[in-house]
C-alpha cells in the first residue's frame, strides 16, 4: 500500500501565490518560504476578502472537527477535516482549513503526524512534519530563556526573594524525552549556579504554546507573557515574567512564531496551520490568531480540537473561543467502526473481523461525545470514517443508531478519495450550520472548584471530585492570589471519560482524581493535572523515529 509520505511526495503543489490569491488574502501579507510555504501578516490578510458593497470582513462560519475517545485503531479526524474543507471547496465555495501543527513528539514517538493521510493531507508534509517553519523552535527558545533569567536572577542576588523550592516554570523540549522529567539543575559549585529541582514539559504542553495559541496579536501576545506565574517568594506572593523583565526578550523570538503559516491540501484548498498544544495535557487548539484570518479571509472555516469532545471540544468552547468570541457554526464529530468495537471491548488484533454487537455496545462512547457537544449548544453531524474490512451490516449498525437517536450522520472515504469521499458530508454540514448559539459550559467566576465539578459532571460523568493534599495546597494558593475565577484546562489521559485509560466506552459515576493545579496566567486558565497524565511523554519501545530516513538525493522516507 502506498504510504501517507509517497501520496504527498508525487503531488504536484500549486504555488504559495496562488494558495494566498484562491484565500483572498492580500498581496502585502504574504510572506513566501519558498515555492509552497509562507507566513501571513494577520493584519493585512483579510482585505483582499473584504466585500466589494461594505468593505466590511466576510463574516466566515467556523465548522469544529472533533471525535470520539482515541483508540489504537485511529479514527482519523484530522484527515476527514481537511477532506471536507475540500469537498466543499469542490462546490465552488470558499473554503478555508485552520489546523494545529505537528509536535515532533508524536512524530518521534509512536502516534504519528497531525497532517492528515492518504489523499486526504495538508502538504508538503515532510516539511510540516519535521521542524516546519520554525514556531516551535521559537516557542522553546523563548520559554527556556525565561527558565535561564528565573535562574539568574536566583544566582545574582534574588533580589525578588524568589524561593528557589517553589519555582514552577518548567523548561521544555520538542521530544518525547522521559529522562527529562525530573532533574536537578545548578550542581557544579556556586560558579554553576544553585543547585534546585526542576523539571521539562514537551513544547506542546508548554504555557509559551498556549499563550501564542490564544494571543490576539504581538501586544497581547507581550502582555500575556509578562503575567506569566514563575513561582513565589518566600512570604508566598507571586513573581511574574513582567517582574524579570523578560516578556521583551520572549516576544522578540516569537515574532514570527505568532504570524500564521499557510500551505494547502492536496485538493488545493488554502490551509492554515499554526499552532500545536496537545489537549490531553494542554488546551488542544489551533491559535486564535490563524483562526480569525481565516475568519476574515473565507466563507468557511474548518478547525479541529484535539482527541475526543472532552478534552479538545470542551476545551476549544471553554478556553478558545470564550478567548476569542468565536461562534461555532457547526460541528462533527469523528467515529470509525473499529474504533467503536475497540470501544466494546474487542482486542486490536480482532477488529478487522465482523462484530456486531460489540460494534451496538461501543456505540455508547459516540452516543456520549455527541451528547457532550450539544451542552454547547451545537447539534454534531456524525462523520463515519469507513475502512476497507468495514462490512455491510456493520454499517448499518451505525445506520440505524443514528437514526434511532434522530443524530444526522453521513459516511466519508477521504483517506482514499480526498474531497470527493465528503461530498455527502459536505452537503449535510453545509445545510444544518447554525448561528449565535454556541455557548461556554461554565462561569470561571463561580471558581475553580465549581469550574471543574462541572466538567466533571457534564461531561466526564464523573460522580465525585477528589483533591490530594498537594492540591487542596493550590486550591488555597490561588484563592488567596486572586487567581480561582480563571477557566480551568484540565489534563486527563484521552483514552477514557474517567482519569482511568482502561475505562472504556462510556463509564459513569467514578470519581475524578485532581492531583496538582497550577496557574498559567499568561494563558489565562488554570492548568489541572487529573490521574497519572504526565506532561513530558516518553518514547515507546519501538518508536516512530526509527522508521524516519533520508537518501543522498534528500527524499524523505518512512515518514507514516
Amino acid at each position: 500500500m502506498t504510504s501517507d509520505v509517497e501520496i504527498a511526495q508525487a503531488h504536484a503543489l500549486e504555488p504559495i501565490t496562488e494558495i494566498a490569491r484562491r484565500a483572498h488574502i492580500a498581496d502585502g501579507a504574504l510572506i513566501p518560504i519558498g515555492r509552497h510555504m509562507a507566513k501571513v501578516d494577520p493584519g493585512e490578510a483579510g482585505q483582499a476578502g473584504q466585500a466589494a458593497d461594505t468593505g466590511a470582513l466576510r463574516p466566515g462560519k467556523l465548522i469544529l472537527v472533533t471525535g470520539v475517545s482515541p483508540t489504537p485503531a485511529g479514527e482519523g479526524k484530522s484527515t476527514v477535516l481537511i477532506g471536507l474543507a475540500d469537498a466543499v471547496a469542490k462546490k465552488g465555495l470558499n473554503a478555508v482549513v485552520a489546523m494545529r501543527e505537528p509536535s515532533l513528539g508524536p512524530v518521534m514517538g509512536m502516534k504519528g503526524g497531525a497532517a492528515g493521510g492518504g489523499y486526504s493531507q495538508v502538504v508538503p508534509m515532510e516539511n510540516i512534519n519535521l521542524h516546519f517553519t520554525g514556531d516551535f523552535h521559537a516557542i522553546t527558545s523563548a520559554n527556556n530563556t525565561l527558565a535561564a533569567l528565573v535562574d539568574n536572577h536566583i544566582h545574582q542576588g534574588n533580589q525578588l526573594g524568589i524561593d528557589p523550592r517553589r519555582v514552577t516554570w518548567q523548561r521544555c523540549l520538542d521530544v518525547n524525552d522521559r529522562s527529562l522529567r525530573n532533574v536537578v539543575a545548578g550542581l557544579g559549585g556556586p560558579a554553576h549556579g544553585v543547585p534546585a529541582e526542576t523539571s521539562f514539559t514537551i513544547t506542546a504542553a508548554s504555557e509559551v504554546m498556549a499563550i501564542l495559541c490564544l494571543a490576539k496579536d504581538l501586544s497581547d501576545l507581550k502582555r500575556r507573557l509578562a503575567s506569566i506565574t514563575v513561582g513565589l517568594t518566600y512570604d508566598g506572593d507571586p513573581v511574574t515574567a513582567g517582574d524579570l523583565g523578560a516578556e521583551g526578550a520572549m516576544a522578540a523570538l516569537l515574532k514570527d512564531a505568532i504570524k500564521p503559516n499557510l500551505v494547502q491540501t492536496l485538493g488545493g484548498t488554502p490551509a492554515f496551520v499554526h499552532g500545536g498544544p496537545f489537549a490531553n495535557i494542554a488546551h488542544g487548539c489551533n491559535t486564535l490568531v490563524a483562526t480569525r484570518t481565516a475568519l476574515s479571509c473565507a466563507d468557511y472555516v474548518f478547525t479541529e480540537a484535539g482527541f475526543g469532545s472532552d478534552l479538545g471540544a470542551e476545551k476549544f468552547f471553554d478556553i478558545k473561543a470564550r478567548c476569542g468570541d468565536l461562534d461555532v457554526a457547526g460541528a462533527v464529530i469523528v467515529a470509525t467502526i473499529r474504533s467503536l468495537k475497540y470501544q466494546g471491548e474487542v482486542p486490536k488484533d480482532q477488529l478487522t473481523h465482523e462484530n456486531v454487537d460489540a460494534l451496538r455496545a461501543g456505540l455508547v462512547n459516540l452516543e456520549r461525545h455527541v451528547d457532550n457537544v450539544r451542552k454547547f449548544g451545537v447539534t454534531p453531524i456524525v462523520a463515519l470514517n469507513l475502512f476497507s474490512a468495514d462490512t455491510e451490516n456493520e454499517r448499518e449498525c451505525v445506520r440505524q443508531w443514528a437514526e434511532d437517536r434522530e443524530v444526522t450522520f453521513a459516511e466519508v472515504t477521504v483517506w482514499a478519495d480526498g474531497g470527493a469521499g465528503a461530498s455527502e458530508l459536505a452537503d449535510v454540514v453545509l445545510a444544518n450550520l447554525a448561528e449565535g448559539a454556541s455557548h461556554p459550559l461554565y462561569d470561571p467566576a463561580e471558581g475553580v472548584e465549581n469550574s471543574i465539578a462541572t466538567i466533571a459532571r457534564e461531561i466526564y460523568r464523573a460522580g465525585a471530585v477528589q483533591y490530594s493534599v498537594n492540591a487542596q495546597r493550590d486550591l488555597a494558593t490561588l484563592r488567596k492570589n486572586g487567581m480561582d475565577t480563571l477557566p480551568v484546562c484540565i489534563s486527563k489521559t484521552q483514552y477514557s471519560f474517567s482519569d482511568d485509560p482502561a475505562r472504556l466506552g462510556a463509564p459513569e459515576g467514578h470519581a475524578l482524581h485532581v492531583r496538582k493545579l497550577i496557574p498559567r496566567t499568561g494563558a489565562g486558565f488554570i492548568l489541572a493535572l487529573t490521574g497519572d497524565v504526565m506532561t513530558m511523554p516518553g518514547l515507546p519501545k519501538k518508536p516512530a523515529a526509527n522508521n524516519i530516513d533520508i537518501d543522498s538525493a534528500g527524499v524523505v522516507t518512512g515518514l507514516f
